[in-house]
């Protein structure tokens, strides 16, 4: 990937939603909500404190998250959909 997110953002790939209901019915995707989860795939260094230091993040990169629908700035990368977020934009990590 040719894209480094800087200071406490990340780029978050979209996971793909369920096109079918839990009782089998199909969900057109003109019906379909964007998916609200996602993966991590590049974290930036950390967010840079009133102090000068810098905080890492608490998320890495391979991570499975939640964010809110509308959160983060839609680029296309390598024909590729992503979202590039700040970490506080994102809700918390799925833990298998």
């Amino acid at each position: 990937m040719n894209l480094r997110p800087l200071h406490d953002r990340v780029i978050v790939k979209r996971l793909d939603q369920e096109t079918k209901t839990a009782s089998g019915l199909i969900i057109p995707d003109a019906a379909a909500e964007k998916p609200d989860q996602g993966e991590i795939l590049a974290v930036g260094n950390g967010k840079v404190q009133d102090n000068g230091q810098v905080r890492a993040l608490e998320v890495q990169v391979g991570d499975r998250v939640l964010f809110g629908k509308y959160s983060g700035q839609t680029v296309k990368v390598d024909g590729q959909e992503l979202l590039v977020m700040r970490e506080e934009d994102i809700m918390a990590v799925l833990v298998k």
